[in-house]
């Protein structure tokens, strides 16, 4: 029947009972009438129609039609039924006494029983029915009782048995209910229903407790089960009700909680302690194989009431032990101060223990070190600390270090002490345990005590660092790690006013250029100079990274001058790449002429280092000492410097190895990038310099190299710049350009491989007699072709011998140079204008660079997109070298992203050179250009450049052609290229 909403209406809510799933209510609207009493019609209210109803119902009648819905038995069958089957069938099979599924049952009922409870909590103020059979819902009305009743269990125990019943009271009246068609319509918790009335009761009481009562005055524990029911199910009930007792005693206790804080190992191969044992018997442990808890350490707090302990994990506030005696038991009732637990967690969190569910977990250094440093205060504060029964008896006790260092004349000492309570170790004691990270130290008395995480990383480096088996000393090189522990408060130092000004980098003076240093430096050059001093006198090895062209020859050559002038008492060696040996004597004869110097090189080279003593410097490439390393080691040079220092860069290769085995007074390495391609690289070089600085090679790969190249660790980073900072001088051309003019030029001279060397002089043979004869018979004039063929054949193998022979498989000096100069220039980050008169030339540049993936830009007579190939290298960061035909580029370019120019071959007349240099150097070029030319030693290349300077009037701008400059040649000049 339908319920109008026109007129006068009440929603009622009625109790009935499910064949299958118990007792439930359901809502409904009902008609009222004139009188305001409630009508026969009336109709289901549920979720769907509640809002046509809306304006009689409130937030509370909302939530209990939604309630009613969900345990209506289409929503069960809807919830529960994973299997298609018809509604009928689903409750048939699921409850059918034999077959039943008794999983999904229980489930259900759960379910039923949690939405039940929550229903009843809120009928308080409702009306309430019970359902008549015939579906009408108000066939009787219900009263909700307006107190919680309370129950009493009882029990009596006797020779023979225990008798155990509950009594109810209501309002402080017994309430009868056994034998009363009582019914239980809720049971978790238990909501009774008696003569109309629905009772719930205190302290939740489970209403399984009260079913069987309901028809049964009382239930008889026979005596031999005793024991085992009083355990079980009376204890229980002790704790968390009223219970009444004749024939045992039940006695509440309260005591003062001490805290225990019990700790262990979690390892993943043993079985943890139990959490926590709830009386004061031992128990079984329960075992907990977490791998991820692996070497770690359990916190577990409990608290000892009396002889009781209780786990923190408990949730009870009441706990009950049963104790039997001879002829009865007793039931200890023991209330815990919560209060008084909380605090002491307070106590713990404070300090950084967070106990959850009884327990903390923590990594063993990390336990340790927190027990180390609360172990004391936490007993203060009444905790008692327990370790648990293991094969290892932990030391807890307070934990100290003191360490000293102090200056000797080539070393830093190192003393010190670790105390761990009462013992006194030496520092050296824990070298091995440090360097290891075996963090168990075994004391005089069997205790393992946990060395302090904190220590690995204080005092790694001094360790791995310091030299000695039974005292440590510290090179002074590692002046920086001594600094740091001081300034830390790991160590007290002790040094020299000298060297705290070397610490604090206040001992560079300005020294006075030598007398027979030919040339100025520039400001920054005399720094550099400076700073070469200052390492010198503290005997370290320096390194001097300046940027290509910045002028680290000079420099160096100003230092060896000062050395010869100021008592150097035995010669210096110079090692380098052996296309730079003509580079550095010619350097060398302009710069510092006083200095004698021996070039040792070549098959016939005299391998007597007797003949040292006679020289200042002896200039040798890698090669020569990697071969002659057995000689040279037995000679003490002055200073060993390497150039290019990034040739030693693989610590394990046989050049290195000789370089390490050189003996010197002093050492220096020049390179402009010190680390091409692992960190590894400085390793070798910084081991050059100064040994020991960086530590063992495989402690460097482990503390540094796999940090920071495989785990991007920037704090390593910074901590290897801290180490090599005061041994490294690099100056960006950046920072020093306000000192730079616009343009610098360098003459890099090359030296020829052997085969191009061979090529060479047959080719000058064959053409120098057949000129000469050739002008002797019919004159220079008619010789000029000839002249011009033989001059241009030279100059190509002058350059690279296939381009003059395309079948040659010889090699050419200046290519490797060529190379080596420009990857050094990509490697600082700058870009480079490559020229060359030979579009041949630049072919061979061209396969060097794809074979060695450094991306150009290209351009010749032929190039089409000539724009395009401009301004992508203007723009493109990520394009460092621009390859140009001189004819193609020589005008019309503005290409001021670079600040280097290659000139690859000479020509007669340098306003050509002059154009190619100015594509850099041009209106918008911020910074200097610098640019190399580069000469092939001892060919026509050279002689063309002491041409240029001979008659530089003569090739002016308007003799720009081979064959116009050929012309103005005289026999002499054509002798002397020929020569």
């Amino acid at each position: 029947m339908k319920v109008y909403t026109t007129q006068p209406f009440q929603v009622i809510y009625s109790l009935f009972e499910h064949e299958y799933l118990g007792y439930l209510f359901e809502s409904f609207v009902v008609q009222v009438n004139s009188k305001r009493q409630l009508t026969l019609q009336h109709q289901n209210i549920s979720s769907k129609n509640a809002d046509e109803f809306a304006a009689r119902l409130n937030e509370i009648d909302f939530e209990l039609i939604e309630l009613t819905d969900q345990i209506q038995q289409d929503a069960v069958f809807k919830r529960f039924a994973i299997k298609k089957t018809t509604l009928s069938d689903f409750f048939f099979k699921t409850y059918d006494p034999a077959k039943g599924d008794k999983l999904l049952q229980e489930s259900i009922d759960h379910y039923i029983q949690s939405r039940m409870a929550r229903i009843l909590e809120l009928l308080q103020d409702k009306m309430v029915f019970v359902m008549g059979k015939d579906g009408e819902p108000t066939w009787k009305r219900l009263n909700m009782a307006t107190e919680k009743a309370t129950v009493l269990f009882h029990f009596r125990r006797n020779d023979d048995n225990t008798h155990y019943f509950p009594t109810i009271k209501y309002k402080g009246e017994r309430l009868e209910f056994q034998y009363q068609n009582a019914v239980l319509v809720c049971k978790e918790p238990a909501w009774l229903l008696l003569n109309d009335v629905l009772y719930s009761f205190e302290k939740q009481v489970d209403g399984k407790k009260l079913q069987p009562f309901l028809n049964k005055k009382f239930i008889v524990v026979p005596r031999n089960v005793e024991e085992s029911y009083y355990r079980k199910f009376v204890a229980p009930l002790v704790e968390q009700f009223d219970v009444y007792a004749k024939g045992f005693d039940i006695k509440s206790e309260r005591y003062v909680p001490q805290p225990q804080l019990q700790f262990s190992e979690l390892a993943v191969t043993e079985p943890s302690p139990a959490l926590f044992a709830t009386t004061g018997e031992d128990e079984e442990e329960e075992e907990i194989r977490n791998p991820s808890e692996a070497d770690k350490i359990v916190f577990q707090l409990s608290f000892k009431y009396g002889t009781y302990t209780v786990g923190t994990q408990e949730s009870r506030n009441i706990s009950v032990s049963v104790e039997k005696t001879p002829d009865s038991y007793i039931f200890h009732r023991l209330h815990r101060d919560v209060e008084r637990e909380t605090s002491f967690l307070r106590e713990l969190s404070s300090r950084g223990l967070e106990i959850r569910n009884g327990k903390a977990v923590m990594d063993k250094p990390q336990a340790f070190g927190w027990l180390n440093n609360y172990a004391k205060t936490l007993e203060e504060l009444g905790f008692t600390l327990k370790q648990s029964q293991s094969d290892k008896n932990y030391f807890i006790g307070e934990t100290s270090v003191n360490v000293g260092i102090n200056e000797t004349n080539d070393w830093f000492d190192i003393y010190g002490t670790v105390r761990f309570g009462p013992y006194e170790i030496p520092f050296i004691k824990l070298r091995n345990h440090i360097l290891t990270k075996r963090r168990e130290y075994k004391l005089p008395n069997g205790q393992i005590a946990i060395i302090p995480e904190e220590w690995f990383t204080q005092y790694l480096e001094l360790f791995a660092f310091s030299e000695g088996d039974d005292e440590l000393k510290l090179r002074k090189h590692h002046l920086s790690l001594v600094s740091d522990l001081q300034n830390g408060n790991l160590a007290h130092v002790t040094m020299s006013r000298k060297l705290e000004k070397l610490r604090e980098f206040e001992a560079v003076e300005d020294m006075p250029l030598p007398v027979g240093f030919k040339g100025e430096l520039r400001p920054y050059q005399k720094a550099g100079y400076n700073w070469l001093h200052f390492v010198q006198q503290y005997h370290f090895g320096g390194c001097l990274a300046d940027d290509m062209g910045l002028g680290k020859t000079v420099q160096t050559l100003a230092l060896l001058q000062h050395r010869k002038e100021n008592g150097a008492q035995t010669a210096s060696l110079l090692v380098m790449p052996t296309s730079l040996i003509y580079n550095w004597l010619a350097e060398a004869q302009k710069f510092t002429p006083q200095l004698r110097i021996l070039t040792y090189t070549g098959t016939y080279r005299n391998k007597s280092v007797a003949q040292f003593k006679h020289y200042d410097l002896i200039l040798t490439s890698y090669g020569i000492v990697r071969l002659d390393h057995e000689i040279l080691k037995k000679y003490l040079f002055d200073y060993v410097i390497l150039d290019e220092s990034q040739a030693i860069k693989n610590p394990n290769s046989n050049t290195s190895i000789s370089m390490r085995e050189l003996k010197s007074k002093h050492r220096l390495i020049l390179t402009g990038t010190p680390v091409e391609n692992s960190t590894l690289d400085l390793w070798s070089q910084m081991s050059f310099i100064n040994p020991g600085l960086l530590g063992t090679q495989n402690f460097f790969k482990k503390e540094f190299l796999r940090p920071i190249e495989k785990l991007k660790d920037e704090q390593k980073t910074r901590r290897l710049h801290a180490l090599i900072k005061p041994f490294i001088l690099r100056r960006h051309k950046s920072q020093v350009a306000k000192e730079l003019p616009e343009k610098i030029e360098h003459v890099t001279y090359c030296k020829m491989t052997e085969e191009q060397e061979h090529a060479y002089e047959e080719t000058k043979s064959y053409y120098r007699n057949k000129i000469l004869k050739n002008i002797e018979e019919q004159g220079a004039a008619k010789s000029q072709f000839m002249l011009l063929q033989g001059l241009m054949k030279l100059r190509q193998i002058a350059n690279h011998p296939r381009m003059a022979d395309p079948t040659s498989e010889a090699e050419s000096g200046k290519l490797g140079e060529v190379l080596r100069l420009t990857k050094t220039v990509v490697n600082e980050g700058h870009k480079v204008l490559i020229f060359s008169q030979f579009v041949k030339h630049l072919d061979l540049v061209r396969a060097a660079l794809d074979e060695r993936k450094i991306k150009y830009a290209y351009l010749d007579g032929s190039t089409k997109d000539r724009q395009a190939q401009v301004s992508n290298f203007q723009n493109d960061p990520k394009l460092p070298v621009f390859l140009i035909s001189l004819k193609a580029g020589g005008v019309g370019l503005n290409l001021t992203a670079a600040d280097y120019v290659f000139i690859l071959d000479p020509w007669w007349n340098p306003a050509v050179e002059a154009q190619a240099i100015d594509r850099a150097h041009r209106i918008g070029q911020q910074n200097t250009v610098f640019t190399y030319k580069f000469i092939t030693k001892n060919s026509v290349e050279e002689k063309i450049l002491a041409l240029q300077d001979k008659k530089l009037q003569m090739v002016s701008d308007l003799i720009s052609t081979d064959e116009a400059v050929i012309k103005r040649l005289t026999k002499e000049d054509i002798e002397n290229l020929l020569s």
